[in-house]
């Protein structure tokens, strides 16, 4: 990195945003000397998920799918060199299971983090322009960050059901858990609404709890069941360069559907999870005797009205199957809706250089570019409708990161694999 001041700098690209695949991308580039990148956080470290930290709670996706392995496995950034350097490396191998807690990944990239130069935390990007054929990104502290190229990776934000859109009370988003479940667990009931992993995880935990804190719990779902998160390994090629040829060059109609239809395949609940929750579930009802189990787990239920007066929630939901409308009361409400994607507000004056397709989502081109040119900037994550469950994925992200440099660079600095499949998706 050069030792200009930052007005009068060029950058090769801005990154806006640092979740897992930016940081991934900063780690990826921090030795291409041919590629200076500075990346802009509005937090002023790196945090992951800290409000879903639940005691044992671990990743769905082996350590290889850290910020660089899959890229280049021997990056001083891997999750292996963070375990030896922390010490942990030998325990890690006793330990017999490839998959990192969720708190120890999130350690894993503020170790990352912390070795980068060229990283700016606690700097909120409020408009980005293009000026002179560069992107000029303004932010609150009055910098301006000049760059040819844009790696957006704002993440996605958490989705509140329409029949909650402006509730009062405190009624909370799976996302905020960890820091609300003391207050959570001294009402008298609870609702869970929504299905998934980070759902099941917080329903475990609470029926774990019941008896210490005796409240109602309710689980609520408009998913037909309880399903398991599909993890085969010929279900596993589908996340795979093959696959994103495949699934890109589908109609976009037929996309959406997939899109739908696939949520199995990256948002079900860990079948080891799921026969816990029913052996806890056996437990419990062994040990209350002749008392009825205070929860109740419904599924086929969608919640379409609700209401907060006097320091409880009443919802309603229909009943799809039945046809059927009833309702719960509840003092405690939590969120387990999932997160989607909101174009950020200060992509605004550059709207007209960003491709959208019939949806009004961004049309993300098979080298995940979003911009007129095909290669002026590029996006992280938020890309189902268009690379498939391959773009939320953790796995994938080296991949990803390794086409977008290979965009910067005009070369391909990092083998980009193209065929891993032994199945055939095309006719």
């Amino acid at each position: 990195m050069t030792a200009l001041p930052e007005a009068s700098r060029i950058h090769d690209f801005v990154g806006i945003g640092l979740g897992p695949f930016n940081l991934g991308l900063a780690c990826l580039t921090e030795p291409i000397a041919e590629l200076d990148g500075v990346f802009i956080e509005s937090k002023p470290g790196f945090e992951w998920h800290a409000g879903m930290f639940l005691d044992g709670a671990h990743l769905q996706t082996p350590f290889m799918s850290d910020l660089v392995t899959l890229a280049d496995p021997t990056s001083p950034y891997s999750f292996l060199n963070y375990l030896k350097e922390k010490g942990r490396l030998y325990s890690f191998y006793i330990r017999e299971n490839f998959y990192p807690l969720r708190v120890e990944y999130d350690d894993y990239c503020r170790w990352a983090a912390s070795g980068l130069t060229g990283v700016r935390f606690g700097t909120t990007v409020t408009e980005v322009t293009y000026e002179d054929g560069l992107y000029a990104v303004r932010t609150d502290t009055g910098e301006t960050f000049r760059g040819r190229h844009l790696v957006l990776g704002t993440g996605t934000v958490p989705s509140v059901p329409q029949a909650c859109q402006g509730l009062g009370g405190d009624v909370l988003h799976t996302s905020q858990y960890m820091h609300h479940k003391a207050q959570l667990q001294a009402k008298k009931s609870l609702t869970i609404v929504g299905s998934g992993q980070s759902a099941a995880e917080i329903y475990h935990e609470l029926l774990a709890e019941i008896d210490v804190h005796g409240y109602q719990l309710n689980w609520v779902t408009r998913s037909p069941r309880f399903f398991p998160l599909e993890y085969t390994k010929l279900t596993l090629e589908m996340t795979s360069p093959d696959y994103i040829d495949y699934f890109r060059a589908l109609p976009e109609e037929t996309r959406y559907r997939l899109e739908k239809q696939q949520k199995g395949l990256f948002k079900g609940i860990n079948s080891d999870l799921i026969d816990s929750i029913f052996d806890l579930l056996y437990q419990k009802d062994v040990e209350s005797g002749d008392r009825p189990l205070p929860t109740r787990l419904l599924t086929n239920s969608t919640l379409v009205r609700a209401t907060h007066q006097d320091g409880a929630y009443t919802l309603g939901f229909h009943q799809d199957e039945q046809g059927k409308d009833f309702e719960i009361r509840t003092e405690g409400l939590l969120l387990a809706t999932g997160y989607h994607y909101e174009p950020p507000a200060f992509l605004d004056p550059i709207r007209d250089r960003l491709r959208f397709d019939g949806h009004g989502r961004f049309d993300v081109a098979r080298n995940y570019a979003i911009d007129v040119t095909g290669r002026g900037v590029f996006l992280q994550n938020a890309g189902v409708h268009t690379h498939s469950i391959t773009s939320p994925d953790l796995g994938m992200g080296a991949y990803r990161n390794s086409c977008i440099i290979r965009e910067l660079l005009g070369t391909e600095y990092y083998p980009v694999e193209k065929t891993v499949a032994f199945q055939e998706f095309a006719a």
